[in-house]
């Protein structure tokens, strides 16, 4: 299965597992973290320019085919990053196994439901809308609105829709397995949240902070869904606290 993935820097491995909207391009947080990690950016089976094989249908069947991945690129001591769809991905695979992973930091993941806080419901959302509720900042989805799309983006994010609707819509945006599970996850972990996040509400971070108890929680004032765009700064150098220096 050929599996399109973006790689740059040296150092200690950090395997980064991107959200539904893909990993297309090389952000800002990529390149400031590949002056100290071998950074990589793998799509997801089924979305971007990866294959889309019969036999993945579900999160934690991907999640057992990124253990596959580490595995046959024989990575250790992987600082596992997800954000999102990806940080949903990342939990699952740290409660099957983290033998080759030294730290996790999730950043506004999916993953878990708490009842009476409902998560929104981003199908719903117009193209416009969509875009401006992911960000605090107005100025940065003015800046992906001004300029349009080209044909192929536009079946990128077609297939990676379909592919979300695929692995997560049944039920929508968690595994009701998945919390009674986050106490194997032993490394060092943490949680990072957008206080302004639309999507998902900021007051899951307790809920992961109950299921996981060792694991720290910062939340990022005026700041959205994605804080790998809207607070890149700050979350590489919250990455960097938590793996320490990197060799």
């Amino acid at each position: 299965m050929q599996v399109s993935t973006l790689r740059q820097g040296q150092g200690q491995p950090l395997l980064f597992l991107h959200g539904a909207n893909g990993a297309s391009t090389w952000v800002p947080l990529f390149e400031e973290l590949s002056k100290n990690y071998d950074v990589i950016v793998p799509e997801h089976p089924g979305f971007g320019l990866s294959d889309d094989p019969d036999w993945i249908r579900s999160i934690p069947d991907i999640a057992m085919f990124y253990l596959d991945f580490l595995e046959r690129l024989d990575l250790s001591n992987v600082a596992l990053v997800g954000t999102s769809l990806g940080g949903w991905i990342a939990a699952e695979v740290a409660v099957r196994s983290t033998s080759r992973l030294t730290s996790l930091t999730l950043v506004c993941p999916a993953g878990l439901r708490v009842r009476g806080v409902p998560i929104a419901d981003n199908f719903m959302w117009g193209p416009e809308e969509g875009v401006r509720n992911l960000f605090f900042s107005q100025a940065i989805a003015d800046r992906m609105l001004s300029t349009a799309p080209t044909e192929e983006q536009l079946v990128v994010l077609l297939k990676n829709r379909f592919a979300t609707t695929k692995l997560a819509w049944e039920p929508r945006a968690y595994n009701p397995d998945l919390e009674k599970w986050l106490h194997r996850i032993k490394i060092p972990t943490q949680v990072i949240w957008g206080s302004d996040d639309k999507l998902i509400p900021v007051s899951y971070a307790d809920r992961w902070k109950e299921r996981i108890p060792h694991a720290s929680v910062s939340v990022l004032g005026e700041c959205g869904h994605l804080p790998h765009i809207e607070k890149s700064d700050v979350v590489a150098s919250k990455i960097h606290q938590l793996t320490g220096p990197a060799q």
